[in-house]
């Protein structure tokens, strides 16, 4: 297979999952962690464990965390030479979901999932550490939105200037 075709299948692949994965996370920000707060605590820690168990599933691990690595692939292209795009822009994007979706992911988001699963939803720690989590989780959350979203944009832009 060409190089350039290769390059353009990745380029494509990344705009596709970076705008998949700002959705989800969009859609968490915008509604999904709304709903769970006007639950009595109780409900809401419930149905977040169910969600945390449920999204460890191939379809959106392969896609959140296979982003990350398509995202340097496209800019690997053109580091070497395969295509002559924009670069810098490539590696924006590259560096927005890495850091700003992968890393805050795995640095603040599953920490605070984690802590939520190891407790009783009907314990008085619970109720206490759900509004502390629901600000906390929400906050990162939107920070992955931002970036995700940004690394679609760099992405989108690269492929049409």
């Amino acid at each position: 297979m060409d190089l350039t075709i290769l390059y353009q299948i990745t380029l494509t692949v990344s705009i596709l999952a970076t705008g998949l994965v700002a959705g989800i996370f969009f859609a968490f920000s915008n509604f999904v962690m709304q709903a769970l707060a006007r639950l009595s605590p109780n409900e809401g820690i419930r149905a977040m464990q169910a969600i945390n168990v449920t999204v460890l599933n191939p379809w959106f691990l392969g896609t959140f965390l296979g982003t990350g690595f398509v995202a340097i692939g496209a800019a690997a292209f053109l580091y070497f030479g395969v295509a002559d795009d924009h670069f810098a822009l490539m590696i924006s994007a590259s560096g927005l979901y890495n850091c700003g979706v992968i890393t805050v992911t795995t640095s603040f988001n599953v920490p605070l999932n984690n802590r939520l699963e190891k407790l009783d939803a009907e314990s008085t720690d619970a109720h206490d550490f759900w509004q502390v989590y629901l600000r906390k989780w929400l906050f990162w959350n939107h920070v992955r939105t931002i970036a995700a979203a940004a690394a679609c944009i760099s992405l989108v832009v690269a492929t049409f200037i």
